[in-house]
């Protein structure tokens, strides 16, 4: 008999049992309750109860697929992003990347310099700063403050002395700018003003004080225009706008050569402040031209001066005096009165803008007597010495003209009809003309035009007249006896300057200019155009029409005494015209003018002056130009050294006996 087996004493199985226990068992039998299932599979053995627990770990196979699926996906999202910005979009992002680090900067072209003749500057230019500033680092998020722009506005607003309220607009219409012009053409002590504070403020920041609100204010460097003389020559020059560019005279019609061309400088920034490793990519600019004009600056200063003390004297509306080289057309001097200030056009009188000598039309009055003399003569139809009976009313049209006094009938040469300035006798004269009142408006037309009446003077500045100079058929019945006189027609002062020019040059029109050449950036000088010439009436005409615009000065019944010159011959026309007010467009006041030349015998300068509605004193032109036009004409006679006259010539004779 066995003794029974002591459970804790049971053998562990071994492999030789597992190997055992694998391999079937051939020709045993299945127990009761071990019949295969349906499916074949032999049913799960269940533990017998008491029989201790197996534990068997699960495969780690699955888990480590499902975590390797789950990095793939993951890294295969990171790829397709990186290719994305790297690879597809990779411009977009980059374009984006540099406008939020990178600043751009106009470099503004150093303006070129206006000089007279002899090189003196007219207008120049000196350091200055736009002042700017980026308002999306004033953003309350930016900037870690609610107020950045008001405490900003606050700060600039007396150094710049400019309103607050207009700087904090300035400054929070488009929180996402980066760039906005806060102040234009500052000088460098208000922009070291500005540079201290935003040390202050760093310092104070950097210790936790408070918050830096002109981070984002910087300088842009750009010259600033200014004119060493003030207001000489002033409506010639012009003056240069907000935005740099030329807005008036001689300033806008070359503002393309004097202005240049602007650089770009662009570079990285942060936090306001240029990273001083950053890249810095630069397009250097290239300066405008220096001009150099055909005015004399001390002549200007003499003719400004004459004519600005008569406008005063005569409380004139404006007056203008014109200067110019009768051999070479220059125009030495171009004055105005009143004049301005171009260093601060913001305190100037807006009436007195502008350059009126060029756009000022006007009637001209007896000063136009010259080109229907020319007429005359160049037509062969009447000589400086042929009789003319001159009454003291003549019936024409529909109204009977006069002379500006009455007077007995007069027994006039043409010399006398041109020096006592007789509108009747120039009637008479222009008459002869031809035998048809169409005719005779023709040929004058044509000799008008020829001296520039009715076109473009040269000069080509902003603003300028042409003047009214209507075709001869449509002349009406009254105009053809006016016209002759220097009414119903109107130049600027410039065309009437030309006209005396074009006889002092033996008959030959030079076209005016300003301009003697430029030098560019390269230092190469660029000499003017040429100017046109146009042969208007021949020598002799012009030598005799001379001779008579010196009885008008030198002849005791001349109307031009006043502008004798002591030692020179001087031949010259005085001028005395109804106004036409520009406000009403009727006939207002007068207009008083000058014209002539000097030396008589080989002349040198043209001197046309005109004062508009003289109030005070005189209104004759003789009395109120003629002075005027004596003192330019010394002053630049001595300025040219020009030699005084050698030899006086016998006068014209003015009038005749009747019978001779």
């Amino acid at each position: 008999m066995t003794a029974p087996q002591d459970p804790r004493r049971r053998r562990v199985p071994g492999p030789a049992d597992a190997h055992a226990e694998r391999r079937p068992r051939q020709g045993r039998s299945h127990r009761p309750g071990d019949r295969p299932g349906p499916s074949g599979r032999r049913p799960v053995r269940r533990p017998r109860p008491g029989a201790p627990q197996q534990l068997r770990l699960g495969s780690p196979r699955p888990r480590l697929r499902l975590i390797s699926l789950g990095l793939t996906l993951v890294m295969l999202v990171f790829v397709v992003r990186l290719l994305q910005v790297q690879a597809v979009d990779a411009d977009a992002y980059a374009a984006k990347a540099n406008v939020n680090r990178y600043i751009p900067v106009t470099l503004a072209a150093e303006r070129g310099s206006i000089t007279d003749r002899d090189g003196v500057d007219l207008a120049t230019t000196v350091d200055a700063y736009d002042i700017t500033a980026a308002p999306d680092l004033l953003t309350p998020k930016t900037a870690k403050t609610k107020d950045a722009p008001r405490r900003a506005a606050s700060l600039l607003a007396p150094i710049l002395g400019k309103d607050r309220a207009d700087l904090e607009k300035k400054l929070t219409d488009n929180p996402k700018s980066k760039y906005v012009v806060l102040a234009r053409q500052q000088s460098p002590q208000v922009w070291k003003q500005i540079k201290d504070l935003k040390n202050a403020l760093d310092e104070a920041a950097e210790k936790g004080k408070g918050t830096n609100v002109l981070a984002g204010v910087n300088r842009e460097a750009h010259s600033k225009r200014i004119y060493p003389n003030g207001d000489l020559a002033a409506g010639l020059l012009g003056f240069v706008g907000a935005d740099g560019r030329g807005a008036a005279g001689l300033e806008q019609e070359l503002n393309e050569k004097l202005a240049g061309q602007d650089g770009k400088r662009v570079y990285a920034q942060s936090g306001g402040h240029q990273v001083p490793t950053g890249d810095v990519k630069e397009q250097p600019a290239v300066p405008g031209s220096d001009v150099e004009l055909t005015i004399d600056r001390d002549l200007q200063w003499s003719a400004q001066s004459a004519i600005a003390a008569q406008v005063s004297k005569s409380g004139a509306d404006r007056g203008y005096v014109v200067v110019q080289d009768t051999r070479t057309g220059e125009i030495l001097a171009l004055a105005n009165a009143p004049g301005f200030d171009p260093n601060d056009i913001s305190r100037q009188d807006a009436s007195a803008l502008g350059n009126a000598a060029v756009s000022d039309a006007y009637e001209p009055g007896s000063v136009s007597k010259l080109m229907s003399m020319a007429a005359v003569i160049e037509e062969g139809v009447a000589r400086w010495d042929t009789h003319v009976e001159v009454p003291n009313r003549l019936a024409r049209a529909d109204r009977a003209f006069a002379d500006d006094i009455d007077h007995p009938t007069w027994y006039l040469t043409l010399n006398g009809v041109f020096a006592k300035s007789s509108n009747i006798g120039t009637i008479l004269a222009t008459e002869q003309l031809a035998k048809t009142h169409r005719q005779k408006n023709r040929i004058l037309y044509s000799y008008l035009r020829k001296f520039g009446i009715g076109q473009p003077s040269g000069l080509g500045l902003p603003g300028e007249t042409r003047g009214i100079l209507a075709e001869p058929e449509k002349w009406s019945a009254s105009q053809q006896y006016t016209i002759p006189f220097g009414q119903g027609l109107s130049l600027n002062a410039v065309q009437a300057a030309s006209v005396y020019s074009t006889i002092a040059n033996g008959g030959e029109r030079i076209a005016p200019t300003l301009v003697r050449g430029s030098k560019g950036p390269d230092g190469e000088y660029t000499a003017g155009s040429k100017p046109k010439k146009t042969r208007v009436v021949g020598k002799e005409t012009a030598k005799t029409l001379s001779r008579m615009l010196e009885s008008v000065v030198d002849d005791e019944e001349g109307t031009g005494t006043r502008a004798k010159i002591p030692g020179y011959r001087v031949a010259g026309k005085t001028g005395t015209s109804n106004r036409v007010d520009p406000r009403t467009g009727r006939y207002r006041g007068y207009t008083a003018s000058f014209a002539g030349f000097a030396p008589a015998d080989k002349p040198r300068l043209t001197v046309y002056c005109a004062v508009q509605n003289p109030t005070k004193g005189s209104y004759f032109g003789g009395q109120v130009c003629g002075p005027v036009f004596k003192k330019v004409m010394e002053f630049g006679l001595k300025s040219l050294q020009a030699a005084p006259t050698g030899t006086q010539v016998k006068r014209l004779p003015v009038s005749y006996s009747p019978g001779q």
